[in-house]
């Protein structure tokens, strides 16, 4: 089988769904999982996703939808997997089909909850895939400005470059530029940061406290993630490249992010369940920060941002007094 072969999607979200549109520019036909039948049967009808990017035009006859993961795992030889973080391990827990022979693409931009483990790391203890057969995608990308055909950024990360420049050619178009990396841990663990420190950033913006300290914060942030990264994975890279600084930068300052939204809302006034419960979508900062925070207990790298919204997130700290305790630590 030549790489990629049948590829599948799991997930129904606006960010699969940007991946399948950029999947069908360059594929004859996709697998796709999404886990209600209700969505499936309106995607159908509609000729578009119902619930996320109702813009993006889809051709219907060259997409195999299913509700039932086994049936669309079985039929793949590459898994893109593209649901939130928080319920990667329920959809998980319903594969029984192997997986040992499959390809993986992560586009998780989480930690897995509660083992704190990269998605990569998980599959390989959970289903056997072998490492050398596990990929993942980052941006700097949103994708509302995918679905708008805006000029977009991909990093593939993968320890094979020969398999990272398949994956590539898979999702590049006009509107979307592709790099390769291997260094697949600090790009997992880099997507995840890049959400703590825009929820930091979003508090700062609801907090009124001006574009110099959004600027310092932000600045103070990339290094901070350089730290951990050379901490947990230490390897050459280049912390300004677009898949690192890029990503933060993108996530931090554009309305289209959710973490920054959802730190916005903190600094405004709302309390954490408030702001939780008022997002349509999933703010993945929300539940890295716990797990980065707990892995590190392990590594005690200095990071004040981190545990500055790991206070104001989970120890209900005021975020004015935190946010000045961080504002401390700036250089």
């Amino acid at each position: 089988m030549a790489f990629p072969g049948n590829i599948a999607v799991l997930g129904g979200g606006s960010w699969a769904t940007a991946l399948a549109k950029l999947l069908l520019q360059n594929c004859e036909l996709i697998h796709w999982y999404m886990r209600r039948d209700d969505r499936i049967d309106d995607f159908k009808r509609l000729g578009h996703n119902p619930a996320y990017l109702t813009d993006v035009d889809f051709d219907i006859n060259r997409i195999v939808f299913s509700s039932d993961i086994n049936e669309v795992c079985d039929a793949a030889d590459t898994i893109l997997l593209a649901m939130p973080s928080p319920y990667f391990k329920d959809h998980m827990a319903k594969i029984t089909v192997p997986l040992a022979d499959k390809y993986i693409v992560s586009a998780i931009k989480g930690i897995v909850p509660d083992s704190n483990q990269l998605v990569t790391d998980y599959m390989t203890e959970q289903f056997g895939i072998p490492a050398e057969h596990q990929l993942c995608i980052s941006g700097p990308c949103h994708a509302e400005e995918v679905a708008l055909d805006r000029l977009s950024i991909l990093t593939i990360g993968c320890h094979e470059p020969e398999l990272a420049a398949a994956f590539a050619r898979c999702i590049a178009g006009k509107h979307t530029h592709t790099v390769t990396s291997t260094d697949l841990a600090g790009i997992e663990y880099a997507a995840v940061l890049k959400n703590v420190y825009a929820i930091a950033a979003g508090i700062v913006h609801g907090m009124k406290l001006g574009d110099n300290t959004l600027a310092v914060l932000v600045s103070n942030a990339i290094r901070e993630m350089e730290r951990f990264l050379d901490s947990v994975d230490h390897r050459p890279r280049q912390i300004c490249d677009s898949v690192y600084l890029g990503d933060l930068l993108v996530t931090a300052y554009s309305r289209f992010s959710r973490n920054h939204n959802f730190g916005s809302m903190i600094g405004r006034g709302y309390s954490v369940t408030a702001a939780r419960m008022e997002m349509e979508q999933t703010a993945e900062g929300y539940y890295g920060t716990k797990c980065i925070h707990d892995i590190n207990r392990r590594f005690q790298v200095a990071m004040p941002i981190l545990d500055g919204v790991y206070d104001i997130l989970y120890r209900r700290m005021s975020p004015y007094k935190v946010m000045a305790r961080v504002a401390n630590s700036f250089d």
